[in-house]
């Protein structure tokens, strides 16, 4: 079985300058400064390969204020009551689920999209993470977004 995504929480000053790079860099095409990846990548100061090969990796911390969304892809095995053990971990957490996206299992794997709505009582959002990924049938989990 593969190992499972863990995840970690560090001060600024502890964070490798092109990772902090690649956080300006999405910042600035989140943003609509730039247009493409190169140039924001040539005004950070880091390589194109740098930017796509942490892209997906690194993330600002935002506290869990009211509002706050995140979506994640999540590929799960095609077994009855699955998908309602992930949906209860999001409740348990006191999560508010906005869209759920199931696809049709492919050779007995699904993919699902669930973005979620972080509210003022929503347990850590880290937690909720890795207690889903560490459920049996979970083979894949991935952040895809935090607004």
């Amino acid at each position: 079985m593969a190992e499972k995504t863990k995840y970690f929480v560090l001060k600024q000053k502890a964070v490798p300058e092109v990772l902090l790079k690649v956080v300006e860099a999405k910042r600035l095409l989140d943003s609509g400064k730039v247009s493409s990846v190169q140039d924001a990548a040539d005004l950070v100061g880091i390589s194109r390969s740098s930017f796509y090969k942490y892209k997906d990796d690194i993330f600002p911390f935002h506290d869990n204020s009211k509002g706050r969304t995140i979506t994640v892809m999540v590929q799960l095995d095609d077994e009855p009551g699955l998908l309602s053990e992930v949906l209860r971990i999001v409740a348990d957490f006191h999560a508010n689920i906005l869209t759920i996206h199931q696809s049709i299992p492919v050779n007995g794997v699904a993919s699902l999209t669930l973005s979620v709505e972080v509210l003022s009582n929503t347990g850590d959002i880290s937690q909720m993470v890795q207690t889903i990924e560490n459920q049996a049938g979970i083979h894949y989990l991935k952040i895809l977004a935090r607004e």
